[in-house]
């Protein structure tokens, strides 16, 4: 597996993928790998394969799909905390239900981050949660926090990761996934591509468009084909670096 030392002379923290997607699957383990101080050590695309990796894998965090073809990741959650395997996990899915998320937090589950999301949202979380690891690191002869301030600061750097922003008035997040969900097949697209493949018009499937590239998630290219101005298609950034 591929790897990226900790800073300093830090070990790595050791992270498995869960993501039955493929190409979601490999972005996610890609955009570990950019986060420095992180070391992919399996990516799987079932709950069970999971399982399998953690009884035979040292594992410190796991990056967790909720919908998993043969179980709930919330259900894998539960499996490994009955087996014993103390890895942090990072939820990291569409499921915006508030029950699910409760559940999650009763699981341990350090972050839930929300599909989709950019290098920089998830860079973050990790970032976050790799100085969370590093406020809480068992120092030799220190067994327990010096005091309330410790532990406050330990917390914080979970807690004060940036919350995505809300969406602008008239734009539906079910809309949004539809619309990335089409950008991510790979294919440069215009917003009237757009507009058929979600069921919108094109003044909409523009304001998606508009909305993503603002967001430095998609680029938007000229397309020169005739006489007038020229068409705009757009290519899908979420997944890799911005341009």
């Amino acid at each position: 597996m591929t790897k990226t030392g900790g800073s300093d002379g830090e070990t790595a923290i050791r992270t498995l993928v869960v993501e039955d997607d493929p190409v979601l699957a490999e972005a996610h383990a890609a955009f570990a790998q950019r986060v420095p101080g992180f070391e992919i050590v399996g990516v799987a695309g079932l709950g069970a394969e999971a399982l399998r990796m953690l009884a035979t894998r040292e594992v410190d965090l796991v990056l967790l799909d909720l919908y998993l073809p043969d179980m709930h990741g919330l259900d894998l959650c539960r499996t490994m905390r009955g087996r014993g395997h103390r890895a942090d996990v990072i939820v990291v899915t569409s499921a915006r239900d508030l029950a699910l998320v409760r559940s999650a937090v009763s699981l341990g589950v350090v972050h839930y981050l929300l599909k989709p999301f950019s290098f920089a949202a998830f860079s973050e979380r990790l970032h976050g949660y790799a100085e969370y690891r590093r406020r809480i690191a068992e120092k030799p002869g220190e067994a327990v926090a010096a005091g309330q301030d410790d532990v406050d600061q330990a917390l914080a750097a979970l807690r004060n990761a940036p919350q995505t922003p809300p969406l602008p008035k008239g734009l539906a997040t079910a809309t949004l996934e539809a619309v990335v969900a089409r950008l991510r097949t790979g294919t440069r697209v215009s917003a009237a591509d757009i507009a058929d493949a979600v069921g919108v018009s094109r003044p909409t499937a523009r304001r998606y468009l508009d909305h993503l590239s603002a967001r430095r998630l998609v680029q938007r290219e000229p397309k020169y084909g005739g006489a007038g101005r020229p068409e705009y298609v757009y290519r899908w950034l979420g997944d890799g670096p911005p341009d």
